[in-house]
Order: structure tokens, then C-alpha cells, then sequence
């Protein structure tokens, strides 16, 4: 199975940008793909996922709708979450993660429909 690498996480000001990359060690094309996040004191969320393998279909939670974008290019093996309009509450780390079984649209969200998971990278937005 593919290994997940996460990068472009950092410290941005409020009302800035950040493009977070996820690079997988393979194919990506069979795999729905997802970002998460842990916020300091919160449980972990899903924050963005896009289906497979051209990702035609995207779902946001309702706090990022309009601000951050998740998208994927199966050519290089990597999914992108673009993040505008950052807020402090945006602070967390954000995880990638990749699911290969039973999946549906209803349920996307579900940290449990996703069997690869990378290591994170810390985002911090200070005001």
C-alpha cells in the first residue's frame, strides 16, 4: 500500500494562504483521498475529500466551505489542499489520508472509511 507524505504546513497571519501537499510513495488513482485536522483540545475532523479517481465529487466541512479547496493530480501522485482566508480557529495539524475500501458520499467524513494515513503537518495562524 502507498505511504503518504505531508508538506507545506507552517505559520501564516490571519487572512493569509497555505497549500498543503500530500505526496504518495505510489498510484493514487484507486484510492479516495481526504484531509483531516486535530485541533489543540478537539477531536479529530475531516476537513476536505474528493473522490476517486478524477475527483469530480468534493465535500467540505462547513467551516472551510469557500475558503480552502482540495484537489488531486493522480499524474504526480499528490492531492492539495489549498487553504485562503486562514483563521486563527484554523490552527491544527493536518493529516492525509487515503481509503480503499467501501466508501460513500454520506460518509466521507468518517475517519474510519480511510485505511493510510500520513504524519501530519503542523499549521499555525496566529491573529
Amino acid at each position: 500500500q502507498v505511504q503518504l507524505v505531508e508538506s507545506g504546513g507552517g505559520s501564516a497571519q490571519a487572512g493569509g494562504s497555505l497549500r498543503l501537499s500530500c505526496a504518495a510513495s505510489g498510484d493514487i488513482y484507486k484510492y479516495y483521498m481526504a484531509w483531516f485536522r486535530q485541533r489543540p483540545g478537539k477531536e479529530r475532523e475531516a476537513v476536505a475529500g474528493i473522490s476517486f479517481p478524477d475527483g469530480s465529487w468534493k465535500s467540505y466541512h462547513d467551516s472551510v466551505k469557500d475558503r480552502f479547496t482540495i484537489s488531486r493530480d493522480n499524474a504526480k501522485n499528490t492531492v492539495y489542499l489549498q487553504m485562503n482566508t486562514l483563521s486563527p480557529e484554523d490552527t491544527a495539524m493536518y493529516y492525509c489520508a487515503a481509503g480503499s475500501g467501501a466508501w460513500s458520499r454520506s460518509s466521507w467524513f468518517r475517519d474510519n472509511r480511510y485505511n493510510i494515513w500520513g504524519q501530519g503537518t503542523q499549521v499555525t495562524v496566529s491573529s
